[in-house]
């Protein structure tokens, strides 16, 4: 473990040396965040309660959801960069004999990265999204610690997915036309840019279901107190599951891809 906290303290350090980039990242999630909080305002100011969702939760949302955008790479990136760009060089094949497990490895890599962004990229434009707008505070201490267990759990949710799509480079060699669409159903799904309560008919059953959802939806339901009690405990339940249950198949994955290995040019 002491191996696992050392890569992810060193990736921590490796991200918050691009100062200029992350100012100019959390700009623009605060910029977007003014775009997108004035049109849920006027969205539910002409359909009061939309959701389930008064005003304040709504506007609360949106810079939550601004938070969480590249905490959780919600659209992708982390370590998919480093993992794509070795690769392409063939270094792959160092990464696999290295006496550290492969999976191990790139989950302790995000979560150092992750830690920073949080903090960096994902605390600025909640405050001044809170200072800008009337927000929804939580009412109870717990739920902040519910809340940032949530985003734990979405990140190794993220972590599983964005994992089995790096993997496909095994195969493929090149892992963008898969990435771009894995991004694409990940905006959609996780309800970035709006409540999966929203969403109608068969598609608003299946969407909360999905892995997707544990990306956004459950940490804003969370934050919100949309779910209290028991109903945190089962929110939680569903992303701890499902990130099991990624990270179990990516480990799967991860076996027949290493049975042989071909590296680019030779």
């Amino acid at each position: 473990m002491s191996l696992y906290a050392a890569v992810a303290r060193g990736a921590f350090r490796r991200f918050s040396t691009y100062r200029t980039a992350t100012l100019a990242g959390a700009f623009t999630n605060t910029v977007f965040g003014f775009i997108l909080a004035y049109t849920f305002l006027a969205l539910w100011r002409a359909r009061p309660g939309l959701g389930g969702y008064d005003e304040s939760a709504a506007v609360t949302y949106i810079w939550i959801s601004q938070a969480l955008l590249v905490t959780v790479a919600v659209m992708g990136g982390g370590f998919q960069d480093d993992v794509q760009e070795r690769f392409r060089s063939g270094d792959i094949a160092i990464d696999l004999y290295r006496p550290v497990d492969f999976q191990g490895w790139w989950l302790a890599t995000d979560l150092g990265r992750a830690a920073f962004d949080l903090f960096a990229r994902g605390v600025p434009p909640l405050l001044v999204g809170a200072l800008a707008f009337h927000t929804r505070m939580p009412e109870r201490p717990l739920t902040w610690v519910f809340f940032l267990l949530a985003v734990l759990l979405a990140l190794v949710v993220s972590f599983g997915v964005r994992f089995l799509v790096s993997l496909t480079g095994f195969w493929l060699h090149d892992t963008e036309g898969v990435r771009t669409l894995v991004v694409m159903l990940s905006i959609f799904l996780s309800g970035l840019l709006l409540p999966l309560a929203l969403f109608p008919g068969w598609l608003g059953d299946l969407a909360p279901v999905l892995p997707w959802a544990a990306l956004v939806k459950v940490p804003t339901d969370v934050f919100l107190e949309r779910v209290t009690g028991a109903g945190v405990l089962g929110a939680l339940g569903f992303q701890l599951a499902w990130a099991l249950v990624l990270l179990a198949a990516g480990r799967l994955v991860q076996l027949l891809a290493t049975r042989k290995v071909v590296v680019q040019g030779g």
